[in-house]
């Protein structure tokens, strides 16, 4: 049955009237394939190089550089460094965690459909193996009723003596 198709309202703009009434919503999974993304970049030598040489060069700055030109001196334990350490650390082990969640379902359904793929293949086999021996059994059979060449020829000279000695027979016997 064909849906009833709706008559536009006059007094509402064209084509904006679903958009107006929908409330965007971020996809779950962008938001997944983020956490992926991220924690990937955070499993590299390049990140780790690359946070070395920043922590490098902010402790030399704050360090050797005048005092009015440190802005995260010493003398407070580089309590801004730390707090942006701390900052990312506390962002990087959920985002690592969700990423690591979306790799274990994956792994799940990997599994699964392994497992599944196995059944089928050893189904498969067992059916085939079951052909093979009635195969087998079949040629078996067929060989022992088949008769080879020599016992064929044996048996059609015998046939010939018969044949002969009756023949030999009726011509005596005329």
């Amino acid at each position: 049955m064909a849906r009833p198709t709706r008559q536009p309202a006059l007094d509402a703009p064209r084509g904006r009237s679903g958009m107006l009434q929908r409330t965007p919503q971020q996809s779950s999974d962008r938001f997944g394939r983020f956490s992926e993304a991220f924690a990937r970049a955070m499993g590299t030598s390049g990140f780790l190089i690359g946070m070395t040489i920043f922590v490098a060069v902010w402790l030399c700055w704050n360090i050797f550089m005048p005092p009015q030109l440190q802005f995260d001196p010493a003398a407070t334990n580089f309590t801004l460094l730390t707090l942006i350490l701390s900052l990312q650390a506390s962002y990087a082990a959920p985002l690592i965690l969700l990423a690591q969640n979306r790799q274990d379902d994956r792994d799940r359904v990997q599994i699964e459909q392994d497992r599944q793929r196995a059944e089928r293949n050893l189904a498969d086999t067992e059916y085939l193996a079951r052909e093979v021996v009635a195969l087998r059994m079949a040629v078996s059979e067929f060989s022992e009723q088949v008769l080879t060449r020599d016992v064929l020829r044996t048996e059609l000279r015998a046939l010939l003596e018969k044949l002969d000695n009756a023949a030999e027979a009726d011509g005596s016997a005329r």
